[in-house]
């Protein structure tokens, strides 16, 4: 259980956070600037909140009322950064040791040989991290802050800086570490993908105040699009359950109550639930049931709104028969030949081969 009800004002940002949650991964997101990294300070103690109470499964590490600020190294914080900050001269062995020293031996919870196997790296141990990849030395920096005995994770955009096969290699460790060890975990980013497969809770932050709380489901994409930005990053996450393989093509389907999402290969366990991506600029609308046509997903709806400015395009709101919102963005042209407005029956219609089945993988609600 993790509770940040903080604030903190540096300089000409003036940060103000409030968020809880009890399981699972906790994911911070929001573009740049937008406080995530200052959260996450306020958490590890690498920052002190001017007002504010931040609690840890029942222990009070800050409360400015009281006087209580425990120190960072007493609070038993494991820290991921971007840059996997390992100690040069040291090997990967010892820089993983390196991270015992913080840990009473009484809290030894997690062996090394355990952590080891997890993160499949015990064929590194005698490396330098000069001769490791920018995925092996995640790894590492995982062990480093894990075999610390951390009573949570704090991972602050640990794939940034790897390339897209790595990243999916440490979302796979991630998620382990989330459904093997059960240690709680804050993690920060501003990729939808990482975050709709990671999280349980989302904070979204925007001006460094909490702008949504929820699901990924609920709080990422549809109607959240920013001044500025990119209409090539505006996305919504839909949530659905793994139903079978067909085997004769190699696709996987996702039930879902508005139509069968269907992706170009295997994705998780069969029965359990999942969570996709789907990009605004992906979707095609249709104003009849579509037929004769090569495209597989077809998502029923209802429009909750359209949002338009000056520009040529216009963002379509909906909601799904069922559960969960899609934001389709096509041109204000279309909006008027076709006719559509709140409260109209529409279809959104996906690609197979718009939908990634890498960043697809069993959740944990």
């Amino acid at each position: 259980m993790i509770e940040v009800d903080a604030a903190q004002k540096l300089g000409a940002f003036d940060l103000d956070v409030s968020f809880e949650n009890e399981t699972g991964i906790t994911a911070l997101f929001g573009r740049s600037g937008s406080g995530k990294s200052a959260t996450i300070n306020l958490i590890a103690g690498l920052g002190r909140p001017d007002r504010g109470r931040i609690v840890l499964d029942n222990h009070v590490l800050v409360d400015t009322r009281a006087g209580i600020f425990v120190p960072r190294h007493h609070r038993r914080v494991g820290l991921v950064f971007q840059d996997a900050q390992l100690f040069p001269h040291l090997n990967v062995r010892n820089n993983l040791l390196f991270g015992r020293r913080f840990a009473p031996r009484a809290d030894h919870a997690i062996g090394f040989d355990k952590v080891v196997d997890t993160l499949g790296i015990g064929h590194l141990l005698g490396r330098r991290p000069a001769l490791l990849s920018g995925g092996e030395k995640q790894r590492v920096a995982i062990g480093r802050a894990l075999l610390a005995s951390p009573k949570i994770l704090l991972m602050d955009e640990p794939l940034a800086a790897l390339d897209s096969e790595r990243k999916l290699e440490i979302l796979q460790l991630i998620e382990s570490l989330r459904d093997e060890l059960h240690i709680p975990i804050v993690y920060v980013s501003h990729a939808v993908e990482e975050v709709a497969r990671l999280a349980t809770r989302v904070i979204v932050l925007e001006h460094s105040r909490v702008a949504a709380i929820g699901t990924p489901e609920k709080v990422l994409g549809f109607d959240r699009g920013e001044a500025g930005e990119s209409r090539f990053v505006r996305s919504s996450v839909i949530t659905g359950r793994l139903a079978g393989i067909d085997t004769r093509y190699g696709l996987t389907e996702i039930s879902h109550p508005a139509g069968a999402v269907w992706l170009a290969g295997r994705a998780g366990p069969i029965g359990r639930e999942a969570r996709v991506v789907i990009k605004a600029t992906d979707i095609t609308l249709s104003t009849t049931s579509p037929r004769n046509l090569s495209v597989r997903t077809i998502l029923s709806g209802v429009i909750a709104g359209i949002q338009t400015d000056a520009g040529p395009l216009a963002a379509v709101n909906i909601d799904l028969v069922g559960h969960g919102q899609l934001v389709a963005l096509v041109t204000r042209k279309a909006v008027d030949e076709l006719g559509i407005g709140a409260g109209d029956r529409v279809f959104a219609l996906v690609k197979t081969m718009a939908l990634d089945e890498r960043t697809v993988a069993a959740s944990r609600s």
